[in-house]
């Protein structure tokens, strides 16, 4: 493991407004990947092209994070100690050691033991979450306020995770606690506004931990996650993006991202 080569990419934008993209990477370190079965190796589970799908927000003055590193090495959208996020629904955990479909991530005999999954914390977790803290003191400290907006995808039909077919576009917002009502009703209402997805608040998909843990209204952060069926911008199974389905998705990311800073 290169412990100097770095595991994240942070652009510094200058509006109040930051994006994080926790599941974009897809980088596996070699020690890690010689234990993952075949498929586990193609990190299936990957947010795919969602922070290309996201480019446009440099031009809204948007900061942004995104890491290199698959989920399968440490999923930066969970709390350090595991805690499940949804109690009673099946989830796939810190370092994962199944897949969105249940298959396991690890051949067998081949999952890492807690002091590994210490040492994952420490080399990948921390740093990020670091990053992301600096930013948001950053920007709240210029503009007193800002919005964080959890960006992520997930393939459309997973009965491992959920029933049925997940809507186009779920917004989260952890019940309405991570931000505040004005600015979910605002959301709400480009979402509404439009006709070619179909959309739900506070589903399945209510937020993670990032959305949970740094959405602070009263103190000026308000946090949201979109989890965006990725059928609407891509091919799920070849993991190939769709220019076509990408340009007609956009405008609805700008119209959300415009009333985010509105």
């Amino acid at each position: 493991m290169n412990a100097t080569a770095p595991i994240f990419e942070l652009h510094r934008g200058t509006a109040p407004l930051l994006i994080s993209v926790p599941h974009n990477g897809t980088e596996v370190p070699d020690e890690i990947a010689e234990r993952l079965t075949d498929d586990a190796r193609r990190v299936p589970d990957t947010d795919w092209h969602v922070a290309r799908l996201y480019a446009f927000a440099r031009e809204l003055g948007a900061s942004m994070i995104v890491p290199r590193h698959s989920r399968y090495v440490i999923d930066l959208n969970r709390p350090e100690d595991d805690v499940s996020l949804y109690p009673g629904r099946n989830t796939t955990g810190l370092c994962p050691i199944v897949r969105f479909t249940g298959d396991p991530v690890y051949r067998e005999g081949m999952a890492p033991v807690e002091a590994e999954i210490r040492a994952r914390v420490d080399r990948y977790w921390r740093p990020y979450h670091a990053a992301l803290a600096a930013e948001i003191a950053r920007l709240k400290a210029e503009h007193g306020r800002l919005v964080l907006w959890e960006a992520h995808s997930i393939k459309g039909e997973l009965p491992f995770l959920f029933e049925g077919r997940l809507p186009d576009l779920n917004l989260g917002t952890a019940g309405g606690t991570s931000c505040s009502p004005e600015l979910q009703a605002r959301l709400e209402a480009v979402l509404a506004g439009q006709r070619d997805y179909d959309f739900i608040v506070n589903g399945r998909f209510k937020g993670g931990y990032i959305t949970r843990h740094y959405g602070d209204p009263a103190s000026g952060v308000q946090a949201v996650q979109l989890e965006m069926s990725q059928r609407i911008y891509m091919d799920e199974e070849s993991f190939a993006y769709d220019e076509a389905k990408s340009a007609k998705l956009s405008p609805a990311l700008r119209r959300l991202l415009e009333a985010a800073l509105a």
